[in-house]
This record gives structure tokens, C-alpha cells and sequence, in this order.
């Protein structure tokens, strides 16, 4: 899959994610400082489901009216361990989630929650 990691996802699991054959670009390595505008329109751009730790982006998308790239995973809280993130991400793939076209939020526990994009 192609995923886009927000300046704020954890370093470990876009390795770990990379390690496991996703295509990963990462805001942190090559965008640094971007705003959630212009990190919204690259994942738009490129087709790439947004990895996030930060809450605006559901307000940019269903307030606001912006484009919404094909996917977005928020992360509602600072996993447990850098890893954890890209575990849950791989978690849900194994299990068949279907991402495009969601909305998936995780919290703690995890509770997972999907919303449509459209």
C-alpha cells in the first residue's frame, strides 16, 4: 500500500511499514514544516492513505470541504511504543479492514472507528 506518514507519525513504524513492502513517504524526511494543506494535497496527489496524529485533518475534510486523499488513519493518541502504530496499521490490513475510502480512527484499547470519506 501507499501511505503518506504526517511529520508526526513515529519513525520506528515507517520502518517497520517499509520493512514490510509499503510504499512509504514521509513529511518528516523529505517536507519538513509542511502545512496540513499542503500534506493534504500531496496525499491527494499521489494517492497515498494519510497516516496522522493529528486531529485537524477530519476538520479540513468534513468541515471544511477539503479534497480527502483515498485513506486517512488517525491516530487519536501517541502509541504506546514507536511501533505500535505501524503494528495496528498492519493489523488491520491482515484482518481485511478496508481503509480506502475511510476515515479510521484508533484509540486506546484499540478502538477502532470508520467513517466514510464521501
Amino acid at each position: 500500500m501507499k501511505f503518506l506518514a504526517n511529520e508526526n507519525f513515529p519513525v520506528p513504524s515507517i520502518a517497520l511499514l517499509r520493512s514490510n513492502g509499503h510504499d512509504v513517504a514521509s513529511i518528516r524526511e523529505d517536507n519538513r514544516g509542511a502545512s496540513d494543506d499542503a500534506v493534504l494535497r500531496r496525499a491527494v496527489t499521489e494517492q497515498r492513505i494519510l497516516l496522522t496524529l493529528d486531529r485537524d485533518y477530519g476538520e479540513l475534510i468534513f468541515s471544511q470541504g477539503h479534497i480527502a486523499p483515498p485513506a486517512v488513519v488517525y491516530f487519536r493518541s501517541f502509541p504506546s511504543a514507536p511501533d505500535r502504530a505501524a503494528l495496528d496499521v498492519l493489523d488491520l490490513i491482515a484482518d481485511g479492514t478496508v481503509l480506502m475510502g475511510m476515515f479510521t480512527t484508533i484509540s486506546s484499547g484499540p478502538i477502532i472507528r470508520h467513517r466514510e470519506l464521501s
